[in-house]
């Protein structure tokens, strides 16, 4: 059995070769199928948003001996019985309750019934409110900075690689990504925040790193296209992409140890519920960047980039050539 690093040789050489390109069409159909599925999650699991984005009530309750979250359920819905609450467990001794907009009055109850069930002076109960209005603008300023960011990701690849076609990939690659990540946070459950849209945005640019490294080096491949290297474009992207493989492999274990160890032990077993959010995006969109640059970005850039006359010319040159020289096509 072959060694990482030996498999890694080969993969570099040529002399073992996964085919990236050549099998496009399925990767394709199954980037399709998970985008489309993303899309029609909603539609049968509605995304959840945190408060800062729907607006409404937020209680924190300090010093607690036993910080049951049914407790905090039981003394809301005793003031307002139809009341969507939402508890966390901050730290060893702090409950944090989110519910709908309530009123002065209600939330004066709330804040007295929780001091009560947790048997801690009312002092230690403390309330906000956060507007729809302000909700609104958080939502606004997200969806502006993600604009922002895809545009100035488009204007600089392009003018790095000097090929619209190559930040076209890109794009699409960082929108598949960003797509399958939201839907698989609606497809089981969990909540967009603002710290879920910092990890969003931090996997968008873990991705652009990667589809980078990947397009520098089909840049450097594809340079030499034509009877020098005896390859077709696509045949050059394929290697590039293998040739960067073990590389992309190991960035992504190593951004996925921590986040994963984030996420399991701090959040999952020790309860530090406040690492949820900006965990879980990043360690579901690192793995689904790693695919995105593997198996979209770079079999859509050769796609772009095959039927430009200048390359089908060089290819059917090569063809010919290989073809009279007896190697297979």
């Amino acid at each position: 059995m072959r060694s990482m690093s030996q498999l890694g040789n080969d993969l570099y050489t040529g002399k073992t070769s996964f085919p990236f390109v050549g099998r496009r069409n399925l990767w394709f159909i199954i980037a399709a199928v998970l985008v489309i599925g993303s899309v029609l999650v909603p539609f049968f699991r509605p995304v959840q948003f945190s408060i800062e984005f729907t607006g409404g009530s937020q209680f924190t309750v300090s010093g607690v001996s036993s910080p049951d979250q049914d407790v905090a359920t039981e003394a809301v819905h005793s003031v307002v019985p139809d009341a969507a609450t939402k508890v966390t467990t901050i730290g060893q001794d702090t409950i944090r309750v989110q519910t709908d907009q309530m009123t002065a009055n209600e939330t004066r109850q709330v804040s007295g019934a929780l001091a009560e069930a947790y048997e801690v002076p009312q002092s230690e109960v403390t309330s906000s409110f956060i507007g729809p209005s302000w909700g609104a603008d958080v939502t606004r300023t997200s969806l502006w900075g993600l604009v922002i960011f895809l545009v100035l990701t488009f204007v600089i690849l392009a003018l790095y690689f000097r090929t619209w076609k190559m930040s076209a990939a890109a794009i699409i690659g960082l929108i598949d990504v960003l797509i399958i990540t939201v839907g698989v946070y609606a497809l089981f459950g969990f909540e967009i925040s603002p710290a879920a849209i910092i990890g969003f945005l931090t996997i968008l640019s873990y991705a652009l790193y990667d589809t980078t490294v990947v397009f520098d080096k089909i840049r450097e491949n594809t340079s030499e296209d034509g009877e020098v290297s005896g390859r077709t474009f696509g045949e050059s992207v394929n290697l590039a992409v293998n040739q960067t493989l073990v590389r992309s492999i190991n960035t992504t274990v190593v951004a996925v140890l921590p986040t994963g160890a984030i996420l399991f032990i701090g959040a999952f077993a020790l309860g530090a519920e406040t690492l949820t959010d900006i965990s879980l995006s990043i360690f579901v969109g690192t793995i689904v960047a790693a695919y995105s640059t593997i198996f979209v970005a770079a079999p859509l850039y050769s796609l772009l980039r095959e039927n430009e006359p200048g390359i089908k010319a060089r290819d059917e040159r090569v063809l010919v050539v290989r073809e009279r020289a007896g190697a297979p096509a």
